[in-house]
C-alpha cells in the first residue's frame, strides 16, 4: 500500500512541476497586421536545454520533435559560422543578416 501511495505522489508531484515550467501567451497582431494565436510556451530560464524547439525536445501540444542545437553544445558552433557573434545585455548570442537584423544562436563559449 505504502508503494502505490508513494507512486501517486511521485506522479503527482511530477504534473504539478510540469504544469509550472509552461505558460500561456495570449493571441496578438504583428506589425505586419498578422494575427498570432495564443499557444502554451515555456517559461524562460536563460537556457534553451529545456526548450520545445531544442534537440531531443518535444512539444507536447504539437507532437513535434525540436530540431534546434542546444546552449553551449558542439553543434552550437554551426550556427552563424562565419559571422560576428555579439553578446546581448542579458546574455543572448546573435549576428547580424545580411539585411541587418539580429538572428539569434543558440549561446557558445
Amino acid at each position: 500500500m505504502k508503494n502505490v501511495f508513494l507512486v501517486i505522489a511521485m506522479i503527482f508531484t511530477f504534473f504539478i512541476s510540469y504544469g509550472q515550467s509552461q505558460t500561456w501567451v495570449n493571441g496578438y497582431y504583428k506589425s505586419n497586421g498578422t494575427y498570432v494565436q495564443g499557444h502554451w510556451r515555456q517559461k524562460a530560464d536563460n537556457t534553451n536545454h529545456n526548450n520545445w524547439s531544442t534537440t531531443q525536445q518535444t512539444n507536447p501540444y504539437t507532437g513535434q520533435t525540436g530540431t534546434r542545437a542546444k546552449d553551449y553544445s558542439s553543434q552550437a558552433n554551426n550556427y552563424g559560422a562565419g559571422k560576428t557573434i555579439h553578446t546581448g545585455p542579458r546574455g543572448g548570442q546573435y549576428y547580424y543578416n545580411s539585411k541587418g537584423r539580429k538572428v539569434y544562436v543558440p549561446k557558445r563559449r
